[in-house]
């Protein structure tokens, strides 16, 4: 009997170990499939602080809230069902979606580098109108704006995320796709509240003149005048808070043009493993010779130079298929929506 409990015991801790491993395997392919999405993901973070400009200084947390809980429910409700369906009845169609959201990804960063560039006297309107807005009605319109476009970037995200672990048993798939949307969502939505709110800290911190008695404005100071900790201490606070009121537009058209190029490389890198999966490999090895002939020639900076190479040899791909893109998508799928639209009501 001794000898039948000390195996099962050891049988119990070889099943643990099991379960152990296959959680430990699971969290790596989460970590790999988030490391893969991670041109998407600098790119929503770039994208969703525009949303919450113009708009009051007291709803731009509750704001951030609703649309971190709306790209939550776009991830866990409706995509991640939606790619393990894809994944059982059409595995076929993984890598045509991935490249059309590749495509997406294209345009959007061409669009952007091209507005850059030739600014849409459209938008120049849009910018001086004067008609004031309801600001209720203001905010809703901006949450469901950007709960769209974060549909699509999640979309993205998860094709990204089901094509790294379309090998492993259901239960690994349910697991990574939910940590990375639950993981991503709440990485990107706590950088965004970080970034709107951190012009308002760095404007306390400006304004506040007895920052050792009131404990960086967290409380009532007991003392009614700046003690010499105050003084000595607020010519730093003061001055790092007017570097952080000064440096966030820096530091949001830096995320803009980050995320542009995140968009357009990671678009462009879709693209050319898709066409490999096709057949057409041509691309993508001329891309690969490139890259290692960058690293043989640095040597002491093989990876980085690799690396470098590769993504910018994709971006320019991606910026090109952008731009093949965007008259079609103003000239025919513009015009057509509409259309349907149209007689939809």
């Amino acid at each position: 009997m001794a000898t039948g409990l000390i195996a099962l015991i050891d049988d119990i801790a070889g099943l643990a170990k099991m379960a152990a491993a296959s959680l430990d395997d699971a969290a790596s392919q989460a970590a790999r499939a988030s490391a893969k999405a991670a041109g998407v993901v600098i790119d929503d973070t770039a994208v969703t602080p525009r949303y919450v400009v113009g708009l009051s200084a007291s709803r731009e947390l509750p704001i951030i809230g609703k649309i971190a809980l709306g790209s939550l429910k776009n991830k866990l409700l409706f995509l991640l069902p939606g790619a393990l369906a894809l994944s059982f009845l059409a595995p076929w169609l993984l890598t045509p979606l991935l490249m059309i959201g590749g495509a997406y990804l294209c345009f959007e960063g061409a669009e952007k580098v091209h507005e850059a560039l030739w600014p849409h006297a459209a938008h120049a309107e849009e910018a001086e109108d004067p008609v004031p807005r309801d600001p209720k009605a203001l905010e809703d319109e901006k949450v469901r704006s950007t709960i769209k476009t974060d549909f699509i970037l999640s979309a993205e995200i998860m094709a990204l995320t089901l094509a790294t672990v379309s090998e492993a048993r259901l239960g690994t798939q349910i697991f990574v796709l939910a940590a990375v949307g639950i993981g991503i969502t709440a990485l990107v939505y706590g950088v965004v509240a970080l970034i709107v709110k951190a012009d308002d800290v760095g404007l306390a911190l400006a304004r506040e003149s007895r920052p050792a008695s009131s404990l960086l404005g967290l409380r009532v100071p007991p003392r009614p005048s700046a003690t010499p900790a105050d003084r000595a201490l607020a010519l730093l606070t003061r001055g790092l808070g007017r570097g952080m009121v000064r440096g966030m537009p820096v530091l949001l058209r830096g995320l803009g043009i980050v995320g542009t190029a995140a968009m357009i490389w990671v678009g462009g890198g879709i693209i050319v493993h898709g066409l490999e999966s096709f057949g057409l490999a041509a691309i993508g090895h001329a891309i690969e010779h490139a890259a290692q002939g960058a690293a043989d020639a640095v040597p002491a900076g093989r990876a980085a130079a690799e690396w470098t190479v590769t993504a910018a040899l994709s971006g320019l791909l991606g910026l090109l298929v952008g731009a093949l893109v965007i008259p079609l998508a103003r000239h025919v799928v513009t015009p057509a929506l509409a259309s349907l639209r149209a007689i939809s009501t």
